[in-house]
């Protein structure tokens, strides 16, 4: 059931009430940060623009990855992580070189202090575990001091994405049961009232209810108007992944140029529309040109939301080439350096590049972000996730591509697989026999437990991690050898994914104008400000960062929003 903030329902008439806090977006960081505020006694209205269905927003999707240091979960793994080697990771992958960097970088390193601190224990006091096996999803650009975690650090949440919001909604929700909270759902932003330099409220309308399963685009039909006058009004919208167009036009000319054809990792309610209305209230936008899209996309077989994709969180093995069968250059293996392969990957003419591996790669390596296509893991079902590591066959989720995805191609021999990719593929032409000798010459590479073949080195060092010996990584094969076949290929889309610049804020997310000066009453949180700051990762992430920024930086305005009405 919907809840207003109207003393009423909602009509065509306006209407007009106040509270201390103001939450637009209830993502993750927006329920982080109304659970704050409301834990430090203030009144907090939470309202989005879609239904209840879609409470906790794009992280209920996610794969509820976490960038955590140091941790119990490493020490048992035998990894040897610090402070210290975190920080440098996290400014090697940044690369601050910006005047306008001056928050980012302290936003950085303060989360970086929170990873490596009170972080996990702050979330497990609140019912959150993590699984025993921690990843490693961005390894790098293969240089000590340049992008990329020196050692794993992904800790996947026990639940995914859902496990990561839960006991965010159930604190919410708590609140709500004594009046603390008050949920107004369709209740769509469309102006931030500003008196005399002074934040007050919102304006917008109010949307028809809506039926529209979570993450399916849902009716726009107006009912009414309101305005919300508030002490404090927290932005906690998201980016722009889901409009395109926007994606398009702030694309940086370092990247090339922008794909004409893009899957969607989000849905079309992550429209950015909330950053133009913040600017407009006198916020401070930089950095926009940095972002964060991945290349691994796949068009998903059965849609939630228009031209849903997934990503591949791959395994070292595949051989990645480009449309035109063209093998990619080191250090561009897959799961490495996400920005610098699609920067390479524009530089082709192509918006698709191919993975092409065996069925003993993709029983191993494959897996699919996501919360809905991890079962296993969503599901806390802990024989559904052994028969990961000891069933037949691909996941039920990686099968189910295999039959059903129009990306996949399926063969016994090169032959067939060529054929296949080019039928896929129609924008360029693969060569059977380049491709063959590609081939060929990656397997001459496994004659010896040694050789000059960059991938295959490090796909031999990768495998003393013991995580990726038992779970991730396929033992090295042959790829031309008939016993670990068939032979696949797999048509790379770039996916839409993170806004990494966004509205400056201090280190209690409060927003600056362009100034310097906050912007009195206004804070934002969340993907919106960059995570922290305008951008706390700078030009690269490290994985596991986004959901983690939405926590941290949702706690900060929370709690600094509700200690400046004291």
């Amino acid at each position: 059931m919907v809840t207003s903030p109207h003393p009423g329902p909602a009509s065509q008439s306006s209407s007009t009430t106040a509270t201390d806090v103001l939450v637009v977006g209830h993502g993750l960081a927006g329920l982080v940060a109304a659970a704050e505020a409301a834990d430090a006694g203030r009144r907090v209205v939470l309202l989005d623009q879609e239904g209840e269905q879609s409470l906790g927003g794009q992280a209920h999707w996610s794969l509820g990855g976490l960038f955590l240091v140091d941790t119990p979960e490493q020490r048992r793994m035998g990894i040897k992580d610090s402070h210290e080697l975190a920080l440098a990771d996290w400014l090697g992958s940044a690369q601050f070189d910006r005047e306008e960097d001056r928050w980012p970088r302290a936003w950085a390193e303060a989360y970086v202090d929170f990873a490596a601190g009170e972080k996990r224990a702050w979330l497990r006091g609140m019912g959150h575990r993590v699984f025993p096996v921690v990843g490693w999803a961005e390894r790098g650009d293969g240089r000590a001091d340049g992008h990329g975690n020196s050692v794993p650090r992904f800790h996947l949440t026990w639940g995914t994405g859902p496990g990561v919001v839960a006991p965010f909604e159930r604190r919410v929700r708590e609140h709500v049961e004594t009046g603390r909270i008050v949920l107004a759902f369709r209740h769509r932003v469309d102006e931030i009232v500003v008196d005399q330099g002074t934040v007050t409220g919102v304006r917008g309308v109010v949307l028809a209810p809506t039926a529209a399963p979570r993450g399916v685009a849902s009716t726009r039909t107006v009912l009414g108007d309101f305005e919300l006058s508030a002490a404090a009004v927290i932005v906690c919208s998201g980016g722009i992944g889901g409009n395109h167009d926007l994606v398009r036009k702030a694309w940086p000319a370092r990247l090339g140029t922008p794909p004409a054809t893009m899957v969607a990792g989000v849905p079309a309610h992550v429209d950015g529309r909330m950053v133009a209305i913040s600017t407009d209230a006198g916020a401070h936008l930089i950095n926009p040109d940095r972002m964060w899209h991945y290349v691994e996309g796949i068009r998903n077989w059965d849609p939630v939301w228009e031209n849903h994709g997934i990503r591949i969180l791959p395994g070292p093995s595949s051989l990645w080439v480009d449309a035109e069968g063209n093998r990619l250059p080191a250090p561009l293996y897959p799961g490495f350096d996400t920005l610098g392969t699609l920067k390479h990957l524009r530089g082709t003419g192509y918006d698709y590049s191919w993975f092409v591996l065996t069925r003993k790669v993709i029983e191993k390596e494959f897996a699919l972000s996501g919360s809905e296509q991890n079962p296993d893991l969503t599901e806390k079902d802990v024989r559904l996730l052994l028969s990961r590591v000891t069933g037949d066959g691909p996941p039920a989720p990686i099968q189910a591509f295999l039959d059903h995805g129009e990306d996949f191609v399926v063969a016994d021999d090169v032959a067939g697989l060529v054929a296949g990719m080019n039928k896929v593929g129609t924008d360029a032409t693969i060569d059977e026999a380049r491709l063959r000798a590609l081939l060929e010459a990656r397997d001459r590479q496994l004659d010896n437990p040694y050789g000059k073949d960059a991938q295959v080195t490090f796909l031999r060092s990768h495998r003393q991690h013991r995580g990726d010996k038992i779970v991730r990584t396929a033992r090295p094969h042959k790829f031309l050898d008939p016993r670990n076949g068939p032979l696949i290929a797999v048509r790379l889309n770039v996916l839409t994914r993170k806004t990494l610049g966004g509205l400056e804020t201090d280190l209690g997310g409060r927003c600056l104008t362009s100034t310097g000066e906050p912007l009195r009453g206004l804070y934002a949180a969340g993907e919106v400000s960059g995570f922290g700051g305008g951008g706390m990762m700078g030009y690269n992430a490290l994985e596991g960062t986004f959901l983690g920024g939405c926590l941290f930086s949702g706690r900060a305005a929370g709690r600094a929003a509700a200690a400046d009405l004291a």
